[in-house]
This record gives C-alpha cells, structure tokens and sequence, in this order.
C-alpha cells in the first residue's frame, strides 16, 4: 500500500474516531482502562506523519487489555479496524467489497494511464475508479487519453487503409478479366465485388488508377440487360466520380455515352446514380458539357423533369443550367423538348427550397433567348416566377426576379399581373441593392404600354416608392436610371396620370430629378430625366417649382452641348448613319428630348421670358433646317409657343425663320406643316392686310394640298417602343449591367386619320390613334401629340375658302377640315418623338 493511500485511509479513520468521541459527551465517565483502550485504538486509525508514511500492517498489542481476539494472527490492517463490526462503525460493508475496494486503490497511476488509453487491454466489467473531484471537469488522464485515442484509431485506419489498398492490388487484375467472361452470372458477381471495393477509400483509388477495370466497367454496363448489374455498375461509376481522378478516368474511357443512356431506365437506383455522375462530370470535367450535347443528353434529361422526387430533381435541373449556360444551342433543343413548360410547372407546384432555385436558375439562363422567353412567358412564367418573391430564400428570390426582369419586356401585355404589381412596389423598400434594381428595371418594362399595369402601380403607391428609391440611390445610375423611367411611364398617357405628375412634386421628387441633369449623371440617366420633366411639366403645378429649381438652364446648356457634339461629328463628314453616340445615347435624341421639354416649359409666361433671355431662338431657327422630322417638329412647336407674345415673335422674324418655316409648310409630316403654320400666323400680326392674304393663301394651298391621306406619319424607329435593356441584355447567371442600348421597337400601331390631326392644342386621343406610348421605353412622353398653345391664335383672313367659326376654329368650305388654332391633336403631331413614349 502506497503512502498516500495510507495516510487517506487514517484520516478517514481519525474523523470516524471524532465523530465517534463526540457522541459519548451525554454517557457515563469511563473508567481509566477503558479511556486508555478507546485512546489506543484511535492511534491505530491515525499517522502522525513521523515515519514518512510507513505504517505497520498489523497492530502492536502492547499495553492492549481485554482485546485478546485482535491478537488472532490474522494480519488485519488499519481498513479492518476501520470498518469491522468489533469496533462500533458498522457502514453495511461486506467483506468482499472491502477486499474490492482495497485492490482498486492498490492500483498504481501506470495502470490508470493504460486503463484510459487502452481499455480494450482491461479485464471485461473491470474499472477503474476515477478521481474526478468535479463533474465539470476532466483529469489529466482523461485529456492526455483523447489524442491519444485519435492517434491509435489513426494508426488503426492506416493499417487497414493499406490491407484494403494491397486487397485491391491484388484483386483488380483478376476482377477485370471476369467482367469479360462470356457468363453472365460470372460477370455479376464480379461487379458485385467491384461495386464493395469501390465503397472503400483505398481500394477506391486503386481502381481510379486501373484503366482497363474502368474501362471493362463501361463496356460490362453497355452489354449488361441484368437489372443488378447494371446497378452495380452505375453504383461503381457514382463512387468513382467523388474524386477528379475518377471522373478523368470516366471522360476517357467513354463513360458518359454510357450514363447518357442509362438515363432512360426504369430503375430508380440506376436513373439517380446516372444524374448524379453526370452531374458530378459536367461541374468538375472539362469537355464533359460537349460530351453530353453529342450523346443527346440534353433531350433525356428535359425527358425526366416530370419525374416527381424533388431531390432527383434539384440535380436534373441543375445539368440542365450548366448545359444551358452560354450556349444558345441548348437553349432551342430545351425549348424544342418542351422544357420551358416543365420549368414553369416545377416552380408553380413545388416548395423544396433548392429545387426551386435550381428551377429558377435554369429559366433566367433561358430568358435572354428570345425564343424560350416567349414561351416561358406563354406558360405563365411571370405568374410562377411572382409566388416566390416573398420566400424566406434570398438566392431564390433575387433568380426569381433576375428571371422577371428578363422576361418583363417580353410580358408587357399580360393579364391579371396586379398582385405581382403591388409586390414589385413593396420590393423597393429591401436593403438589398440587387433586389431594387431589379425590382425598378422590372417596373419600368411592365409599365410601357400597359395602361392597366400604369393604373395599379399607381394605385398601390408605386410614384412615392419610386420617388424615395430616386432619393435614396444617389448618383447609382443602375438603380436610379430604370425607376426615372418607369416614373415617365406613369407621369403619361393613363387616366391617373395627371395624380402622378402632382405626386412626383409632393414626395419632393422636383429638385433631386434637376440635380440629376447635372454631372456625374450619364447620358442614358439625363435623357430619362429630360423626358420625366417634360411629362411633369404637362402639369401646370409643376412648371414654376421646376423653374425655381433651375431646370431650364440646365435644359438649355445640355441642348447646346449636344447641338455642338452633332455639329462636329456632322463636320468630320463621318457616313455613320447613327450619328454621334456617347454612352449608347444619339446626341439627336438628346436634342430633341430638350427643345421637346422646353417646348412644354414654354407654355408659362416667365418660362418663356426665361427661354428668350438665354438666347435659345437662334438655335430653334437653325434647327428648323435638321434632316430629322422629329427635331423639326419640336423646334416648330417651341417656337409656335414663343411666337405668342410680340418680343417672341420680332426675335423669330430677325432671325430668319420666315423661310424655312414657309418651307415647312410643303412638309409631308402633319405636325410639322401645322406647326411651321401656326408660328407665321403669329408673326404676321402687325403685317399688311396684303401680306395676310398672301400668307392665308399660301396656308390654305399647303395645309390642304391633295389628299390629305398621304401625309406621312413619323418614321417608324421612333414610333415605337425601346425596352429597358442592359448591354448586353443580361449577365444569365449574375448581375446586370445597366448600360441602355436602343434596340428593335414594336410596330403595331394604326395610321394618323388624314387631316382630323390638324387641331392644334387639343389634348384627346385623335382618331387615327396611335400605340398608347412610344419611342424609347423607359423614357415615357406624355402624350404623342403636339403640345397646346397657350392661347388661340384668332384668324380672321386666311384667304378664300375659309369661314370664321365662333368657337376659334376654322372649318375649309371646301374640304370640311378643322384647323383649330388654339390645339393640335397629340396622336397626328408628335407621336414619334422618343420623348414622347414608353421606353
């Protein structure tokens, strides 16, 4: 017995011996021989330290008196005195547990260390006490044991790793000449013990080095019509394809032809462990993706998406998005395999998270292809895409709009789409920068040309969310380009336009739309911004804040720049058709957006004494000699508004307008021809009678020459609508860059009816009727027609064949055509101005 041990046992043996003492204070005094026998026997229980811890192993019965049973030469030690039942401590121990109790704490530390490292050595039902003081905390014996575990099962799997390496070694060769025997069943049972080698790690890696045990696999797995083995087979295939090594080895030896056809088996087992090898191949091999396209892969897998395991799902779209990815072959031989509708399906009749996403991932990939947008949008796309728009999945929700934004320009004329309208709205209140850049790219596409779309938005607070996402972007053109332009949209052309015109001004949308004509913007930016305050100046409320703000200068140092940039390219006799172009933006467009704005702005007195300070006439009168109707059209309508007071008009006639403008009359554009008109009669207020007649009858034989039918209307590039686009159109599995670009319009819209265009001011839809907006989509006009005059210019001569009517108007006795000078149908006039549309 060690030291230790000892001195615990006599202390415990001391502390009994007190107890003991103290519970005698209420009996009798003993006599002297009694103490002295009661003192002895505590000695024994006791070690006063003296002797290092050496104790006796038998008690000494000198001096003992009347004990004579303790001298029995039994060799009883100080735990038998301690827990006998002679000596009056009886605690309900048997003499074998002492016994126990003494060999446990006979055990030496050695013996723990090796109990808690290698308990395996230990006798069974044999342990060691421990001598843990706190549940909470381990010894030191129990800490040194864990790596020391760890360690030992490492030297364990090595062993074995390498007994199931030289297992395989040795079994390959052999393996591979069974699966080329002609039986059968032979053949199974070979690619059974394939099948188990290849779930271990070690002898995994042998067979990923043995060329020919892969390639008798893929030529075993060919030939196979044994359910079970081609199982196994694929099973094999599937282990192997964990490990880069192992699809290398699958790539050469042919292998993906092989799983390509497995794709048609009924077998469950089979079908997952094909998906999922060629999955497995075509993230992490290269060349896997034309492999699979020649072997027909593509239209097996569109073949398995009606398959109804989401999990076995998630992984089939998954291929499909890596082979759909760039390559616009795949996107057509998905669409011609009927995939869009089952995408569409999946997405409106699923909730696995990652099926969707990867459901979701593959239709924004197959959205920037034309052709599969249309079909996507036919198979209800937008309605699938739209429930998911408020799932807890933020990577599902930014593929779902990624994927609505790419099909947006596609859907402008969709139905029912209210409650994804007013989602749309809530969206651009997210803290995600991507979110609202979509969302406002979205909004601006679903708002061209949909009067229902313009309604709702409005309706559900669409202007106020717009209005603070303008505040909040700052100089971000990608977010605050598409939500000026989707404002265009709703500031014209709808029966709550005219709310919206007052709403931009009293969310305090006025003075940040007028910084924004200033740099850092971009061209694109501008030329929305000019287009959303020639809408908001249609608005009488609006022109004096606009003003106060300081938009016309502004307006008129950008026409002057962009006048001087068309100037010098027209100077370098470059033959670009195009003209100058800066940032995907024609300084032409730029030109005409601003006289088009100051045109309107043109309609408040001090706006036009503002105008006529700044010396803009002489720039209208030169742009009266542009080789664009459209430019014409507007320096005629901004000069017809500046001809109403006598200082406007002086400076028109100094300035030499009389002559173009005459020969404007001769234009086959209505607008134009009627414009040029109105701005002579003007100036000729203080002529001659003579020279009246003479301008009536030059008036009269120009506005009403021929058939007024073949009067042209405005070409077809700028009556219709531009898209709001990226350039390129869309990253297809990453974020948009917002770069506009013009691109092919629509072209569905009804001729201008002949001459009942001719009603100058008049703010109704003519009769011709034109496509509710056009031009470039997101830069929305606000109504197609030339604008009205301030007041109504009063004939009372223009010649023969006209009589004056009460109401201002004038009706030809000979062709019955109204020319009311005081309006202009807006669908006759202006109805090509980019401008003037939903774009």
């Amino acid at each position: 017995m060690s030291m230790y041990q000892q001195q615990a046992m006599t202390a415990n043996a001391q502390r009994s011996g007190q107890q003991y003492l103290s519970g005698l204070g209420d009996v009798a005094p003993m006599d002297s021989k009694k103490q002295a026998l009661l003192w002895q026997q505590a000695q024994y229980m006791s070690d006063s330290g003296i002797h290092s811890g050496l104790t006796t192993h038998a008690p000494s019965v000198s001096s003992k008196h009347g004990i004579d049973e303790m001298d029995t030469g039994n060799d009883m030690d100080a735990a038998q005195m301690m827990f006998g039942n002679d000596n009056g401590f009886n605690q309900g121990f048997t003499q074998e547990q002492v016994d126990e109790m003494n060999q446990q704490l006979n055990q030496t530390r050695s013996q723990r260390v090796r109990a808690a490292m290698f308990p395996e050595t230990l006798e069974e039902g044999f342990q060691i006490p421990s001598t843990r003081t706190h549940p909470g905390q381990s010894t030191a014996v129990q800490r040194l044991a864990e790596p020391s575990q760890m360690l030992k099962h490492a030297v364990v799997n090595l062993i074995n790793y390498q007994d199931d390496a030289d297992l395989a070694a040795k079994a390959i060769p052999e393996l591979a000449k069974l699966l080329a025997d002609e039986d059968q069943v032979v053949v199974g049972q070979a690619l059974t013990m394939v099948h188990q080698l290849s779930k271990k790690e070690a002898s995994r890696h042998a067979l990923m080095n043995s060329p020919q045990m892969i390639a008798a696999l893929i030529r075993a797995m060919e030939a196979s019509t044994d359910p079970e083995t081609t199982r196994c087979t694929a099973g094999t295939l599937h282990n192997l394809s964990h490990h880069r090594q192992g699809l290398l080895a699958i790539f050469k030896s042919g292998g993906i032809p092989a799983l390509v056809k497995l794709l048609s088996s009924p077998i469950e087992s089979v079908l997952f462990y094909a998906i999922t090898t060629l999955h497995n191949l075509l993230l992490h091999q290269e060349g896997a993706k034309m492999a699979v396209h020649l072997a027909g892969g593509l239209q097996k897998i569109v073949a398995l998406l009606p398959r109804s395991n989401v999990k076995f799902l998630a992984i089939t779209t998954d291929c499909l998005q890596i082979l759909a990815y760039g390559n616009q072959e795949s996107k057509l031989i998905i669409l011609a395999s009927g995939g869009p509708a089952e995408l569409v399906r999946i997405m409106a009749m699923n909730t696995y998270e990652k099926l969707l996403w990867t459901a979701s991932r593959v239709l924004k990939v197959l959205s920037v292809c034309p052709s599969n947008k249309a079909a996507i949008v036919q198979a209800g796309g937008m309605g699938a895409m739209a429930i998911h728009l408020n799932h807890q999945s933020q990577r599902l929700v930014q593929n779902c709009l990624w994927t609505i934004r790419n099909l947006s320009d596609a859907a402008t004329r969709v139905e029912s789409m209210d409650s994804l309208l007013q989602t749309l709205v809530q969206l651009l209140s997210s803290q995600d920068i991507n979110i609202v850049t979509c969302t406002a790219g979205i909004l601006s596409n679903l708002t061209c040309n949909n009067h229902r779309n313009k309604v709702v938005v409005c309706q559900v607070g669409g202007i106020e969310a717009l209005v603070r996402t303008v505040i909040q972007a700052g100089e971000r053109d990608d977010i605050t380009e598409p939500a000026v332009c989707a404002l265009r949209h709703l500031t014209n052309r709808h029966t709550e336009a005219e709310m919206a015109q007052n709403a931009v001004r009293l969310h305090y949308g006025l003075p940040v739309l007028v910084k924004l004509l200033h740099p850092p913007s971009r061209w694109p930016l501008i030329k929305a911004v000019i287009g959303l305050i020639r809408n908001l100046a249609l608005c009488p409320a609006n022109r004096a804040p606009l003003r106060e703000h300081g938009a016309i200068p502004r307006i008129v140092q950008l026409l002057i720049r962009s006048h001087q940039d068309t100037q010098m390219h027209a100077g370098t006799g470059s033959s670009s058709g195009q003209g100058i172009v800066v940032d995907g933006v024609r300084m032409e467009e730029i030109v005409e957006g601003t006289v088009g704005a100051l045109h309107i702005l043109a309609r408040e007195g001090l706006n036009r004494a503002i105008i006529r300070g700044l010396n803009c006439i002489p720039l209208f009168v030169q742009l009266l000699y542009s080789p664009a109707e459209n430019i014409q059209r507007v320096a005629a309508g901004v000069l017809c508004e500046l001809a109403a007071e006598k200082e406007g008009s002086e400076v028109i006639e100094q300035e030499g307008a009389t002559a173009p403008l005459t020969e404007l009359l001769h234009s086959r554009n209505e607008a134009v021809a009627t414009y040029a008109a109105a701005v002579l009669f003007r100036m000729s207020d203080d002529k001659s009678q003579d020279y009246k007649k003479r301008l009536s009858v030059e008036l009269t034989s120009s506005l009403f020459r021929g058939d007024p039918s073949d009067w042209n209307e405005p070409p077809l590039d700028s009556m219709n609508d531009e898209m709001y686009r990226a350039n390129p159109p869309v990253v297809e599995d990453g974020f948009l860059q917002m770069t506009p670009q013009r691109v092919n319009r629509q072209q569905d819209y009804d001729p201008v009816g002949s001459m009942q265009g001719l009603v100058i001011g008049h703010q109704d839809y003519g009769p011709g009727g034109v496509p509710e907006d056009s031009g470039y989509m997101l830069n929305n006009l606000s109504d197609a027609g030339v604008y009205p005059l301030t007041s109504a210019i009063q004939l009372s001569d223009l010649g023969p064949g006209i009589s004056t009517r009460y109401d201002g108007s004038e009706i030809s006795s000979t062709t019955g055509h109204q020319i009311r000078f005081g309006g202009m149908n807006q669908d006759s006039a202006e109805m090509g101005a980019w401008f003037d549309s939903d774009v």
